[in-house]
């Protein structure tokens, strides 16, 4: 059941009841006991669904999203770090070549 929010026109009384949606307005005011209650409009609530099948990171905050990035970034190598590395798997590729190619030669005996 929602609570509404009235205010008396005649003594400005505010006070919040607690009632069903299919109850009448109320109308006579417990304040100054005149008929000058009137049901405010409220602003609603949001419905935020929270539980088993719903991701907890749906209604995350501005500035986690915004440190949850900058945590990611820091993670990554750079691009010039991966130039690097390819350049110095790459040279080593090639001195240990020639090692290799004259193991695979098989030895001949003089016969």
């Amino acid at each position: 059941m929602p609570t509404y929010d009235y205010k008396c026109t005649n003594c400005e009384y505010e006070f919040e009841k607690f009632q069903s949606m299919t109850a009448r307005p109320l109308r006579k005011c417990p304040n100054c006991g005149k008929n000058t209650l009137n049901k405010l409009i409220g602003t609603g609530a949001a419905v935020i669904f929270k539980g088993s099948g719903f991701y907890q990171t749906d209604y995350r905050s501005d500035g986690y999203k915004q440190a949850q990035k900058k945590e990611t970034d820091a993670r990554k190598p750079k691009t010039e770090d991966k130039k690097t590395d390819v350049a110095k798997t790459e040279k080593s590729d090639t001195k240990s070549a020639p090692k290799d190619a004259k193991k695979d030669k098989p030895k001949h005996k003089p016969a």
